[in-house]
């Protein structure tokens, strides 16, 4: 997955903010459950979390690229 969430849970750490505070606030557990896993979620969670937390998606996620290679042989895959 090329979005991952470390940054959200540094911020959360650096702030003393629990994962159940933000269930509190609305971030239902399964939302909370892909953000640990690094998966998708909606647009709306990301804009819901810099609210409570005043910060821009940046502090929360990061893009990092795939490997090269398996994006090639998923091009590969795709072209059979």
């Amino acid at each position: 997955m090329a979005i991952n969430y470390r940054k959200l849970f540094e911020l959360l750490g650096q702030k003393h903010i629990k994962k159940y505070h933000l269930r509190q606030q609305g971030i239902h557990a399964a939302v909370m459950d892909k953000l640990v896993k690094n998966k998708n979620v909606d647009i709306s969670t990301i804009d819901k979390l810099c609210k409570l937390l005043d910060c821009q998606p940046g502090d929360i996620l990061e893009y990092t690229p795939d490997d090269i290679t398996t994006i090639e042989e998923n091009s590969d895959e795709e072209n059979k």
